[in-house]
């Protein structure tokens, strides 16, 4: 496709990037094109996968457009995610992990307010490992709410979640954690969390145990 329209590389860059399907129309804004210029691009995109038998697609999912893996490799990505598990997570992850399994349910601008780093990328790591999963909405803003999975308690060798110990000493910001749990406890209807403004390093190999 080294002859292709401009339009189509801005759009395999915007959907790799998409954590959720985006709309012909939002692309279009985006890219400042009209819709169906956008549209004619995405349907010829998909049909480019389609015919050079890449190990994706370009699929279209109510409303909106996002990339998928095909499902005839969904062997070769099971075994993989299976092997995965069997590596260690980042302290980062680890981290993170430990406010949802003490905070839950709680969303993931909580977590980068606890944590204060961006934790996006950490956070699908945990879903990924199946350690994390959307579990609730918050009714004000609709934003996915995560807890822990059984497969969690399963891997820490607890039976409910009232198993949990006490917060570890060595703990790196334990205290945040205490505080945060003391403000859950008594909320402060006058506070207002920061944003993020940073984000967790990439994964790196470590155990979940």
């Amino acid at each position: 496709m080294s002859d292709a329209p401009w339009i189509d590389a801005e759009i395999e860059a915007l959907l790799i990037l998409a954590t959720e399907p985006v709309s012909e129309v939002d692309l279009a804004q985006t890219l400042q094109a009209p819709v169906e210029e956008t549209l004619t691009a995405l349907r010829r995109l998909a049909a480019h996968y389609d015919e050079t038998g890449r190990g994706f697609e370009l699929r279209q999912v109510g409303q909106g457009w996002r990339y998928y893996t095909r499902p005839e490799h969904a062997d070769t990505i099971a075994r993989s995610v299976l092997e995965g598990q069997q590596g260690k997570l980042s302290q980062a992850s680890l981290e993170t992990l430990a406010v949802i399994a003490y905070l839950q349910p709680i969303s993931r601008s909580r977590i980068s307010s606890v944590r204060g780093v961006n934790v996006d990328g950490v956070v699908r790591t945990l879903v990924a490992r199946n350690l994390v999963a959307e579990v609730d909405k918050e009714e004000s803003s609709g934003a996915g709410l995560l807890g822990t999975t059984a497969y969690f308690l399963e891997r820490m060798g607890l039976t409910s979640l009232t198993d949990l110990p006490p917060l570890a000493p060595h703990l790196p910001d334990a205290s945040v954690l205490d505080e945060e749990l003391k403000r859950r406890a008594t909320p402060d209807p006058e506070a207002t969390p920061d944003l993020a403004a940073t984000t967790d390093d990439a994964e790196g190999p470590t155990d979940e145990n």
